[in-house]
């Protein structure tokens, strides 16, 4: 692509910082680069048309765990790291909202609620069991219980007649959040340029040069936030994880309120204006959906569907109106990496899932490494 003069000068001379990646890591990273260098020059590149991965995707839970969750996690971690990321998470969330503010995105604390199908009476008496070691264990982030006994007030069929309620749960619009955060880049003149896909960068001491599919540019500083795609850039632990949403057309009297977790977090749903929206199932085919496509698959898709029908919505007709993909960025390890790569690179990415939590969080600590 021969680029003009003045798009040389203009967008691509002088640059101080270049984030990848225009989701909820890289637009919090710019905004507190801009608030540490305010008369620095912020360019952000994406190579989608939207914010491409899982930031315009994700079905808009501001959580931080669900209590079969943390008990899984419990096997790959220590008490006090789960401790440190749950932590985390709610700092993260709290900074979410203090960015964009609560009405901005329809936030609404309506708790969350735990599921178990009646056939699974093991995972459902180990929750149980530990129910109190795990409130005892978040005690000193929250100073009370966080999950206590609920009955099936949803009528859901098929499921255990108690629920586990989470009241400090909360869900967000995930089109306003995003919407709010690009607004409030553009307002402080940062650029973002679509459609761009970073394809190699070399860091030479003094600067960064990076070759994109339309152009190749110098930075002073690379800022690396793409975080299901970054094993297109880095050697860090992090894989791609898709996840496979569906949302219904408005269903008359849908009194369904919450967002719900089944299946350890594996399946997610809750009620959007009067639609369900329901994702999950990565865990039918691991392997499968650790991909980068943006796609589909027949397996997941006929999963969710029987899942609205058997258990969500028994006994009353529905349509399904969209299917869509996102993709996550996992590991090993649910803590996020965010470090120095380089002299002048620099990453914040592997958000485990839990993108809408620490996502701000990942930014801001992301824009404090230059």
């Amino acid at each position: 692509m021969d680029l003009s003069y003045w798009e040389i000068k203009n967008w691509l001379t002088q640059i101080d910082f270049t984030i990848v990646g225009s989701g909820i890591v890289g637009l919090n990273c710019a905004l507190q680069l801009n608030k540490r260098y305010p008369k620095a020059k912020i360019l952000i590149l994406e190579k989608g048309m939207l914010p491409q991965g899982a930031s315009t995707k994700n079905a808009g839970f501001a959580c931080f765990g669900s209590l079969s969750e943390i008990l899984d996690d419990l096997k790959t971690h220590t008490e006090s790291e789960i401790i440190e990321l749950v932590k985390k998470r709610v700092e993260g969330l709290n900074v979410l909202l203090k960015t964009v503010g609560k009405k901005n995105i329809n936030y609404k604390n309506n708790g969350g609620f735990e599921l178990f199908q009646k056939n699974d009476s093991v995972l459902f008496n180990h929750c149980l069991s530990q129910r109190e070691r795990v409130n005892k264990m978040l005690q000193p982030i929250f100073k009370d219980d966080v999950f206590s006994l609920k009955n099936n007030v949803f009528n859901f069929q098929n499921i255990k007649n108690k629920y586990i309620f989470n009241s400090i749960e909360g869900q967000i619009d995930t089109g306003n959040m995003m919407e709010a955060l690009l607004k409030k880049v553009q307002s402080k003149s940062i650029k973002i340029l679509n459609n761009c896909s970073v394809q190699s960068f070399i860091d030479d001491t003094n600067s960064v040069k990076i070759k994109t599919n339309q152009f190749s540019f110098s930075t002073s500083k690379l800022l690396i936030a793409t975080n299901g795609f970054a094993s297109q850039l880095l050697k860090e632990e992090v894989k791609p994880a898709r996840a496979q949403v569906l949302i219904t057309k408005p269903i008359k009297d849908l009194h369904i309120k919450g967002t719900f977790h089944l299946d350890k977090g594996y399946y997610y749903f809750r009620n959007i204006n009067n639609r369900i929206l329901l994702g999950g199932g990565r865990h039918l085919d691991f392997k499968g959906e650790e991909t980068t496509e943006l796609k589909q698959t027949q397996l997941i898709q006929n999963k969710l569907e029987s899942l609205l029908s058997d258990l969500i919505l028994p006994n009353k007709h529905f349509t399904v109106e969209h299917r869509w993909s996102g993709v996550m960025g996992v590991g090993s390890q649910k803590k996020a990496i965010v470090k120095q790569l380089s002299n002048n690179v620099f990453c914040g990415v592997r958000l485990g899932g839990m993108g809408v939590a620490i996502g701000s969080l990942v930014g801001k600590e992301l824009a404090q490494l230059p």
